[in-house]
């Protein structure tokens, strides 16, 4: 029998993929670390099947570690004799506090088998909810910047637990970045908030981020030198034919388009003449490397893998 770490996504019910919502409904117990991730399990399955699991409001590491045992303890005759899923916000290899569960059923319950199905996480959920675009070819660096951190030198960096939004986007202005904020994107729990002014947070939020970009960096892509005017005119434009009538290209134009298509593939495949190569996907983000450490979370924090030492939310919220 099997243990699930299931990842939730951003946090809206919907967002959980089909993967995961068929686990979640297949399982015997679902294992909670906090409110908002219990919210989203529990639109796919009754409250009845729901494990709650509690975690001490404490940095005390030796405190911590004793919590995951007993969550460690709790869990796995469960999943000895059954399935059953832990599941968290956004992906359960991201920021999660899945590795701590995994590490502390590796050292005291072995023949625990444990599968990770993936969910959306906000590294990569951001781009749609700010309207950003990272393109092919492109770094992305992801931090933390609890507290009114700054972290810089990258081009582009993601920055998670913007807890103190007006003091870091000030540093990040002044070190030449330009600054988008996002609070609780995708979240059923909570209104959303874009904005470029960090003032319209100065609230303590831990589920704020930022997307920061270099305010000179070179951004300009191939099809940037497209003339919109031209190509709307060339799209929608009449055509003339032969002897002077409008003509609207259809699909003899387009037949006859194909064919002189195809006859110069043919050619080129003939002949060996090199084609472009195709686009590559996505690319490797540079840095990034996220901190390990502590054993839990606190309250809703524990749902990403906060630690002893990291900068965390006040109270439950």
């Amino acid at each position: 029998m099997t243990l699930y770490g299931v990842g939730l996504g951003p946090g809206a019910a919907d967002l959980v993929s089909i993967r995961g919502r068929e686990v979640l409904e297949s399982v015997d117990v679902v294992y909670s670390p906090g409110r908002l991730s219990r919210a989203v399990a529990t639109e796919h399955v009754p409250e009845s099947r729901i494990g709650d699991l509690d975690f001490p409001m404490t940095r005390d590491a030796e405190e911590l570690r004793r919590a995951w045992k007993a969550a460690a303890a709790e869990i796995a005759p469960a999943a000895r004799d059954g399935d059953v899923a832990f599941v968290t916000l956004g992906d359960p290899n991201v920021y999660s506090t899945f590795g701590h569960l995994r590490r502390t059923l590796d050292a005291f319950h072995p023949d625990v088998d444990v599968e990770i199905v993936p969910g959306t996480s906000a590294m990569t959920a951001f781009a749609t909810a700010l309207d950003v675009e990272i393109e092919a070819g492109a770094g992305l660096a992801l931090r933390e910047a609890a507290g009114g951190a700054a972290p810089t030198g990258p081009d582009r960096l993601i920055l998670f637990k913007v807890t103190d939004a007006p003091e870091t986007g000030r540093k990040l202005e002044a070190a030449g970045y330009d600054v988008r904020f996002g609070r609780r994107l995708f979240m059923d729990a909570g209104d959303a908030v874009v904005t470029d002014d960090p003032a319209e947070l100065a609230d303590r939020d831990y589920y704020t981020l930022a997307y920061a970009e270099r305010r000179d960096l070179d951004t300009s892509r191939a099809t940037d030198a497209f003339d919109v005017a031209s190509a709307d005119d060339s799209a929608t434009g009449p055509r003339n034919g032969g002897d002077g009538a409008e003509t609207t290209g259809g699909d003899e134009d387009a037949a006859a388009d194909g064919d002189d298509a195809e006859r110069a593939g043919d050619e080129a495949v003939a002949t060996g003449t090199p084609g472009e190569p195709p686009e590559s996907g996505d690319a490797s983000g540079s840095g990034g490397a996220v901190a390990d450490g502590g054993i839990a979370e606190l309250a809703e924090a524990a749902e990403h893998g906060d630690h002893p030492g990291s900068d965390r939310m006040e109270e439950r919220r």
